[in-house]
């Protein structure tokens, strides 16, 4: 079975907005590397069930799936900004939204995010950009701005692992 793969990496431009800089094709094999992340492999708890909100813990990685519900167009601005208020409260990640002017799902975290879009079709917001993403499309998301918008019928289920990072 063919696939055409794609591989979105995030970055600023001079004025510090969130921008794509770089869509196409992925290297073979290798999507991006860090170079440090000391984890500890000796414990036996099942690291899953520890309390992590949006953001992993220091030095820390989260690995996680989330499903995102089509955007109900029928909601006022003020509903949705009620609604992704309380969403990113629930998730100790109110300070993450330093400029939703754009849309109120806008946030960034200090992280380097390896996302992969798995069923479904969704478009990235960025400050300057906007991408729309089909399965398999991965997003090396670099510290940006960003929110995830469903214009779908159908609900969009993605992978992501969120890597404690330097801030911007």
């Amino acid at each position: 079975m063919e696939r055409n793969l794609r591989r979105i990496i995030t970055g600023h431009n001079e004025e510090g907005k969130s921008i794509v800089a770089y869509d196409g094709p992925p290297m073979f094999g290798m999507n991006w590397v860090t170079n440090s992340s000391p984890a500890d492999n000796k414990h036996k708890n099942d690291a899953a069930m520890q309390k992590v909100g949006l953001e992993p813990p220091t030095n820390g990685s989260k690995f996680a799936y989330f499903l995102l519900n089509p955007e109900d167009p029928s909601k006022s601005a003020e509903e949705l900004e009620k609604e992704w208020t309380a969403g990113f409260a629930a998730i100790d990640a109110s300070h993450c939204r330093p400029d939703t002017s754009r849309h109120p799902g806008m946030h960034k975290t200090k992280t380097v995010d390896y996302i992969i879009l798995l069923e479904g079709e969704v478009t990235m917001l960025l400050d300057e950009d906007e991408v729309e993403l089909k399965p398999f499309d991965i997003v090396i998301q670099r510290g940006t701005n960003h929110a995830w918008i469903n214009k779908g019928t159908k609900p969009a289920l993605l992978a992501t692992i969120l890597i404690d990072a330097e801030p911007i």
